[in-house]
């Protein structure tokens, strides 16, 4: 045990230096910057399925879901369904350490499930994903994600949950941002995450996003500068940031606190 203690304790004192080393950090920025020009996020999948992030974050993202062990994770945005094969596949591991399977059925009452949002789930798209092995655990819902129809949906589906975690990653302007952190984020359990990607848009040089409808000053870490202001049951985690150097998150990993 006090080996244990002793790497967590080494692990922790490095990351902290490591955070406040300004030319590794910009060293990080550099990296996800020159990597964005060959939609290096694009290279990877996900038993199977493109899911569009940096490996860094779905390290840290399948430590969260480790942790914290959501019933439901809520996602804004499918794309090409990477990200919900991602966590239908974590639950699936969680169910299994506990109930010593990975069908869907073990809590036959609620079984840990992921719901995912889009305005436009393309059909070749839904078609991959309903013949994934996972799907039974997935749910998906077309629409705007700031649509009251679908925000409703979504709190009446959150209803049956417990412990709920939120991943924000669709239109990425300040005002969308906002408006799907002010409908959803306080779904977030107490002591599990709020999940708000491509903050480092708001890092990058403007050129970088002159064909879209986001930019640095409006972004998602705009969005959640606004809500983080006005709203005391969050507060950022930079230790997931300081420990993973290159993410598409920074200031975007949200904890909720009460």
């Amino acid at each position: 045990m006090k080996k244990i203690d002793n790497f967590a304790h080494e692990r922790a004192e490095n990351i902290s230096e490591m955070s406040k080393d300004v030319n590794i950090n910009r060293l990080g920025l550099e990296f996800l910057c020159k990597t964005a020009h060959y939609n290096y996020s694009y290279n990877f999948d996900w038993l199977s399925r493109p899911i569009i992030q940096y490996p860094q974050d779905i390290v840290a993202f399948q430590e969260i879901v480790w942790k914290i062990k959501p019933d439901l994770i809520i996602e804004m945005g499918v794309a090409r369904g990477g990200s919900l094969i991602l966590s239908a596949s974590l639950l699936a591991m969680i169910d299994l350490s506990e109930f010593g399977t990975a069908n869907v059925s073990p809590r036959a009452d609620k079984p840990r499930s992921v719901l995912g949002v889009d305005i436009d789930i393309r059909d070749h798209n839904r078609k991959a994903l309903e013949s994934h092995f996972l799907f039974p655990r997935i749910n998906l819902i077309e629409g705007s994600s700031i649509d009251e129809k679908i925000i409703t949906k979504v709190k009446n589906i959150a209803m049956d949950y417990n412990n709920i975690m939120i991943c924000l990653d669709s239109n990425h302007t300040h005002e969308h941002v906002l408006a799907e952190l002010e409908a959803y984020a306080l779904l977030t359990s107490i002591g599990s995450y709020c999940i708000v990607f491509d903050t480092v848009i708001e890092d990058m040089p403007i050129e970088m996003h002159k064909n879209r409808p986001w930019n640095p000053g409006n972004s998602p870490k705009t969005a959640v500068k606004e809500f983080i202001d006005k709203n005391s049951e969050f507060k950022i985690d930079e230790e997931i940031q300081d420990k993973l150097l290159i993410t598409s998150a920074p200031d975007g990993f949200l904890k909720r606190i009460k």
